[in-house]
């Protein structure tokens, strides 16, 4: 059998994947890319990109039906064509992806190996019977829908994200067992379109990594639109009730049965590493499955990186292309980056959307620091009263000595935009005082970041 010999082999070709098979490439390496599936990785077919464009088409069905709060009015009802919906969407993913294919297609050096990889040795993979080896290897295989072993699970149809983008009919009542953030998003859009709607979640509330005054606010902007939402669901069980499928519920309030046309299972993620041969490379994983990597992303092999949501150090689009960065940046610009510098800021993309970086109010006070904090509703936003979109808050909690900003929230219009100040600042370690002085541009979302850092008040504690 003969061996294909490469510089470099990367297995996956998601964001970090082919972002680094064209630094490479233009390194002058010979370069193997593998994918057993979709160009792309989960943000182009089935993540950020579908399920932004159906949120889109939800937003828009949304203000159309508001056009009396907007001084104009529409004849009939608002109708929603699912199947134009998912059209929209399935153009919208094919054409990245085509954009990829093309993209890593017109590099010289790199060869797109379609097929599943697995292991044979610590610089060799197995593709389809073909042997490949590198003196470099890199994992990018992202991550899928976790199935939990809950009652009845196997025996209903279950929808996950993957199925959910691409579906073309309107479900008469959308289930959603998970309440962070993934099942938030499906959850108001479905609802947008016209179904009934129901959230359980297991626990007390809604998006628990969050602080309860968040959690609360999206919990009642959700209500307004008139999701039912279900928390404290302990024993959770499916069964089929007709046509249906009923959801049974250990509720502290309500302990009676859901049931709806459709469920979706949005309770988390599990990396795509069980198949890949590691142990035939000795590649060190966790307990759940997640490649262990130092903070340069090696593995416990010097040769083997692991990059994007394999790793377990990011579950975001934007940390993958991080890692992408910190690895080029040590192997090819003599640099020294690592994880540990990276200030991680993310969104809920429900309407109004969540914009967070840095700490949120209990990991500040689990700290020990002394701090300041401060909190504006956004009725006090211009833009946002004239956009008729005044939903939500701001809040910044600060250390009071060095004067840094550790963490900001903004849940309301633009938020995921306007969240990008305070990000900016705090990676450029700049103290409130510097942003208090920024003069922000008339109406906009952010102007209203440094009156909210104006009105840092220190936070009292039990014992003072």
């Amino acid at each position: 059998m003969s061996v294909r010999e490469f510089d470099a082999i990367i297995i996956g070709a998601g964001q970090a994947g082919a972002s680094l098979a064209g630094r490479l490439n233009d390194a002058g390496m010979k370069v193997a890319i593998i994918e057993r599936h979709l160009v792309g990785g989960t943000c182009v077919n089935t993540g950020c990109m579908p399920t932004k464009t159906l949120v889109a088409s939800a937003y828009a069905a949304h203000t159309a039906r508001r056009g009396g709060d907007y001084g104009f009015s529409i004849q009939g009802q608002v109708e929603i064509d699912m199947p134009a919906v998912e059209a929209r969407a399935k153009k919208v993913v094919e054409d990245a992806r085509a954009g990829n294919e093309a993209w890593l297609a017109a590099m010289a050096n790199v060869a797109l190996i379609r097929g599943h990889a697995r292991f044979a040795s610590a610089h060799s993979v197995m593709v389809d019977g073909q042997e490949l080896t590198a003196p470099r290897i890199f994992i990018n295989v992202g991550g899928r829908a976790l199935v939990p072993d809950m009652p009845g699970a196997r025996d209903v149809p279950v929808l996950t994200n993957t199925d959910i983008v691409a579906l073309d009919t309107l479900p008469r009542h959308l289930i959603v067992i998970g309440g962070s953030y993934i099942g938030l998003e499906f959850a108001q859009m479905y609802r947008r379109f016209g179904a009934a709607v129901t959230i359980i979640e297991r626990g007390d509330r809604l998006i628990a990594r969050e602080d309860p005054d968040i959690s609360d606010e999206v919990c009642a902007i959700l209500e307004r639109e008139g999701i039912t939402i279900r928390t404290g669901a302990d024993c959770i069980g499916l069964s089929r009730n007709g046509d249906d499928i009923a959801v049974a519920v250990d509720c502290e309030k309500n302990n009676a049965p859901v049931i709806g046309s459709h469920v979706l299972m949005a309770v988390g993620r599990r990396p795509n590493t069980d198949d890949l041969g590691l142990e035939a490379a000795g590649i060190v994983t966790d307990a759940r499955g997640y490649i262990t990597v130092d903070n340069r992303l090696q593995t416990n092999l010097p040769n083997v990186y692991a990059l994007g949501d394999c790793n377990g150090r990011g579950a975001f689009t934007h940390t993958a292309y991080n890692d992408f960065e910190i690895v080029v940046a040590n192997l090819l610009d003599g640099e020294d980056r690592r994880v540990s510098q990276r200030l991680t800021g993310y969104a809920l993309y429900i309407d109004p959307p969540l914009g967070r970086v840095g700490m949120t109010e209990a990991e500040a006070a689990k700290s020990g620091r002394r701090l300041l904090h401060s909190k504006r509703a956004m009725t006090r936003v211009g833009r946002a009263v004239e956009k008729g979109e005044s939903q939500g808050f701001m809040k910044i909690v600060a250390d009071a000595d060095t004067r840094r900003i550790l963490g900001a929230a903004i849940l309301g219009t633009g938020g995921d935009e306007a969240i990008h100040g305070i990000l900016d600042m705090m990676n450029a370690d700049q103290s409130i005082d510097t942003l208090r002085w920024a003069v922000p541009i008339h109406p906009t979302v952010s102007e209203l970041i440094p009156t909210v850092l104006l009105g840092l008040e220190p936070v009292s504690h039990p014992e003072d």
